[in-house]
């Protein structure tokens, strides 16, 4: 076992992502090479997911994964997020072979639940796993997970603004980051979670998943990022009735406000199949 960096947060049924660490993976982060960034989308081919309110959307945890009683919340918000990311990154045909009904929000919340998981399992440093209990997993976790299903052939990470936008330019990433009272309670209705003054010293809720989507808006001075307004779009996984029809903003001061606390991790498919 490597000597892993390890944050944990409380799991609620809406806020799941634990932030872990491993020194290897510096070796696969992808350093900014001074190309210029530009704005940039990515949309997901499928539904905006809950994972919320399970039992109203026809799953059942008791049938599909054997426990006692149905479990109408977990903190899977790393799989679901990766659902999102896999539904941009693979065509029709191929989410279809991985078993991703890109058509069906139910279906594609049922394949983002059974990813978080094997995501548990392959977070080796948790003595739990889910649907023993529901545990939470890590950014880490969910991209051993891609990686073991065969549907990513690689993952890389970035740990600076530039890179994080350098990153957007090829696809869309997954970012872990610690989720505040004020993010859940936004009512921008551009769905920006840092709209509130002083969202900083709400009360620190847990840690979440989400997938980054879009360099929405990129602003620089003399090539250096303006991060005030620079603006980052992504997908939420608690329905289509939070943000803004399910989506958010944030702008880049705020990723590097809480930087420390981040870890941004981008699977790919580059190989030939």
């Amino acid at each position: 076992m490597p000597n892993l960096e390890i944050t944990q947060y409380d799991v609620t049924g809406k806020l799941g992502r634990h932030l872990v660490l491993d020194p290897r993976s510096l070796a696969y982060r992808r350093r900014y090479d001074g190309q210029p960034l530009r704005a940039t989308a990515w949309e997901p081919r499928i539904p905006v997911l809950n994972q919320q309110n399970l039992t109203s959307q026809g799953i059942f945890t008791s049938q599909t994964h054997g426990i006692e009683d149905d479990v109408d919340a977990l903190g899977s918000c790393t799989g679901n997020a990766a659902t999102a990311l896999l539904s941009v990154i693979l065509d029709k045909d191929r989410a279809a072979a991985a078993g991703l009904d890109t058509n069906d929000a139910t279906a594609a919340e049922r394949f983002a639940i059974d990813l978080y998981a094997q995501a548990t399992t392959l977070d080796q440093w948790h003595d739990y796993t889910w649907p023993s209990q529901d545990c939470g997993s890590s950014g880490l976790g969910i991209a051993k997970a891609l990686r073991a299903r065969g549907v990513v052939d690689q993952y890389g990470h970035a740990t600076t603004a530039e890179e994080l936008c350098m990153l957007l330019q090829t696809g869309p990433v997954l970012m872990g980051m610690p989720w505040y009272e004020a993010f859940t309670q936004t009512r921008d209705r551009d769905g920006f979670i840092d709209a509130v003054p002083g969202w900083l010293g709400s009360t620190l809720e847990g840690g979440h998943e989400v997938c980054i989507t879009a360099l929405e808006a990129v602003a620089s001075e003399d090539g250096t990022l303006l991060p005030d307004h620079t603006v980052l779009r992504f997908r939420n996984s608690w329905g289509p009735s939070w943000g803004d029809h399910g989506e958010g903003r944030l702008r880049l001061s705020t990723y590097l406000a809480l930087r420390d606390q981040i870890d941004v991790t981008q699977p790919r498919l580059d190989a030939a199949r």
